[in-house]
């Protein structure tokens, strides 16, 4: 019998993350596209991140019919964030395009991220931003990958930060700082120190 879950962060309501999610809003829009994989992932970041953005949405799947009329307001310039070749490093400067972005962020591991790309090929087509190199993951218990491997909430808290200084959108990572802390406790002190802590 599972255990009842809040509708609306989607965690056990003995562990509803709801009154830590801000409600921020921001010039730049998020169009967060979550591979079906992530949805039941424990932490589902994409979810918190959406949650915690007036201006943003969420969208599940592997193939986007609808992408061309989401990437088609012409009120923003729509960008993908994903590392590449000629990928821009942000903040992006002021240049003849002074319309504020859409920021497309593909949610799921790399190799589920390149495959949205490959499977929507408007997403591929689309210029690239990428965060700047030598930025670390707050999720202690998880090896990252590689350098700047960052979760979905993460990376999109810094790209805001980094676009729209000097406003700060760091209240986004309150309810994932609250996971870790929980899964922390859940394992207890002594594991986390033998298995996790960094020396």
């Amino acid at each position: 019998m599972s255990r009842p879950s809040c509708p609306r962060c989607c965690r056990p309501l003995s562990h509803c993350l709801c009154v830590l999610i801000p409600r921020l809003s921001s010039c730049t829009r998020v169009l967060i596209l979550q591979h079906p994989d992530e949805v039941g992932h424990a932490l589902n970041t994409a979810r918190l991140a959406a949650l915690g953005l007036q201006n943003a949405q969420l969208q599940v799947g592997e193939v986007f019919p609808e992408l061309k009329a989401w990437l088609a307001d012409e009120a923003y310039s729509p960008h993908l964030l994903f590392p590449g070749e000629g990928a821009a490093i942000l903040p992006l400067t002021v240049s003849e395009d002074t319309r504020p972005l859409l920021l497309v962020v593909p949610d799921g591991t790399w190799r589920k991220a390149r495959k949205l790309l490959h499977l929507n090929p408007l997403l591929a087509g689309l210029p690239r931003v990428s965060l700047p190199a030598g930025l670390h993951s707050r999720y202690r218990l998880r090896k990252a990958p590689g350098e700047g491997a960052l979760a979905t909430i993460e990376a999109i808290t810094i790209a805001l930060n980094l676009q729209e200084a000097p406003a700060c959108f760091d209240a986004l990572l309150r309810p994932f700082d609250a996971l870790i802390e929980g899964q922390i406790a859940a394992m207890g002190a002594e594991t986390f120190q033998r298995n996790h802590q960094r020396t």
